[in-house]
């Protein structure tokens, strides 16, 4: 096995692992990484691979939230179905919030199984990235300075409404039809819009990502089908395994972070980055 190859693969797990979680957009990170750290793999395996990869990330949020996402139990149980039987393993807060990450999914898969193919075809370049990263940053700003001093209308999980959770999965179409302005960007932009707090939208995030992400790695690997090579199958799980240890750190950091700032920093990254991108595609390129 060539050496170089596996350390680009950790890399991309590290860029995975910071990006999928920042609103930065990890999709649009990866396309851009390719362009400096090229994997010499097939372009069917790469394209696989830039999604499939993001299974790490996901796992970082299942271990780090499993209480809060395991629907059944007796223990800890505030709000059972029932106070005896069977019921009252049932967390009925808990159900009601995946209804609501089901519901804010449908936008999303309704799109992405349509247009998959399109959007890889006409929509995955550095360009699109750009432009992404630059419109998403600056509303990121805008929508911040509007936020400043408003109360938040629904603070946590429980209280976000299944209104509230179809216009979130409205505003991840966006993120599914351009590459650059990152799932948990739009998510949390319109979740900010209709008056949930940060750290609400962050954690509803998180808990998007689950079924997405999967859906989306499901599709991917299907299509590439199952028939891996050997060096093909250890990059998949190198790559995913560090993703999901860079991801345990990331995604404690952001939920530390939103606590006492806003994502107006966010906001300044991505229009810093889409113009540098864009200077080196015009001048450089």
């Amino acid at each position: 096995m060539d050496i170089l190859e596996l350390i680009k693969v950790i890399i991309l797990g590290i860029v995975e692992g910071v990006t999928e979680w920042l609103p930065v957009s990890s999709t649009g990170h990866m396309i851009l990484v390719d362009e400096f750290l090229k994997l010499n793999v097939s372009d069917e395996f790469k394209e696989m691979f830039e999604v499939v990869i993001q299974l790490g990330a996901i796992m970082a949020v299942v271990v780090l939230y499993f209480p809060k996402l395991w629907p059944f139990g007796k223990k800890n149980n505030a709000h059972p179905l029932s106070a005896n039987g069977f019921g009252a393993y049932i967390k009925t807060d808990i159900w009601q919030m995946w209804f609501k990450v089901l519901i804010a999914c449908i936008p999303a898969a309704v799109i992405g199984l349509a247009l998959d193919d399109w959007i890889d075809a006409h929509f995955y370049n550095p360009w699109t990235v750009a432009i992404a990263l630059i419109v998403f940053g600056v509303a990121f700003i805008v929508i911040e300075r509007w936020n400043h001093g408003r109360s938040a209308k629904m603070n946590t999980i429980n209280e976000l409404t299944y209104k509230a959770a179809l216009i979130i999965g409205v505003f991840q179409v966006i993120a599914a039809l351009f590459p650059g302005t990152s799932r948990s960007g739009a998510t949390i932009v319109g979740a900010l819009l209709i008056g949930v707090s940060r750290v609400t939208a962050a954690e509803f995030t998180f808990y998007l990502a689950i079924p997405v992400m999967f859906g989306a790695s499901l599709l991917k690997l299907v299509k590439f089908g199952f028939d891996f090579t050997a060096p093909e199958l250890i990059f998949l799980l190198v790559g995913m395994v560090v993703a999901f240890g860079v991801s345990v750190f990331v995604i404690r950091f952001l939920m530390d972070y939103i606590k006492k700032h806003d994502f107006t920093v966010f906001g300044w990254y991505r229009i810093v980055l889409g113009i540098l991108v864009i200077l080196y595609f015009v001048i450089i390129k």
